[in-house]
């Protein structure tokens, strides 16, 4: 049994477990490759992300952040960081916490969620956005450097809650 709840300050370690392999392998977050654990989680579990975990038995298969995605005139719109443990690939943990960030943010006040930068590359995961209602509204041509396919596309996907 999945279950989406609040990240708990003490669940860092298990979060670093499922956000370095990303870090390093560079193919689908911006962040640096050389990014410190600390860091990396200070960005994670920065002061404007609600961060939540996706447990299954005590064991944290994944994790998100919500915050808004601008400021002001924008604090309308959500936004998301989405991580899924390796070991729990194409077992719908994305798809739960997905349905679960829009529902938590239609919930806060959100009138809609917009990803800013989906690599393209990452096939399954725009699939996955698209199956959850987000249209591609934006294409930046050639705006991430991915290590193995070089330069290439990044969307900007976004949907109404």
């Amino acid at each position: 049994m999945l279950t989406i709840r609040p990240a708990a300050p003490e669940e860092a370690d298990a979060v670093w477990v499922i956000l370095e392999p990303v870090i390093r392998a560079g193919e689908t977050y911006v962040l640096p490759r050389d990014m410190s654990r600390g860091d990396a989680l200070a960005y994670w579990f920065a002061q404007s992300h609600e961060v939540f975990v996706a447990d299954a038995d005590g064991q944290v298969l994944g994790t998100y952040y919500l915050r808004a995605n601008q400021r002001g005139g924008g604090s309308h719109v959500a936004n998301c960081g989405y991580l899924t443990a390796a070991a729990a690939s194409g077992r719908g943990v994305a798809r739960a916490m997905c349905s679960h960030s829009l529902d938590h943010a239609k919930k806060r006040g959100f009138r809609a969620m917009q990803f800013n930068f989906v690599v393209s590359t990452n096939a399954r995961a725009v699939r996955l956005w698209q199956h959850c209602g987000f249209a591609i509204v934006g294409c930046l041509p050639e705006a991430f450097l991915h290590p193995v396919a070089g330069y290439t596309d990044a969307y900007v996907m976004y949907r109404m809650l």
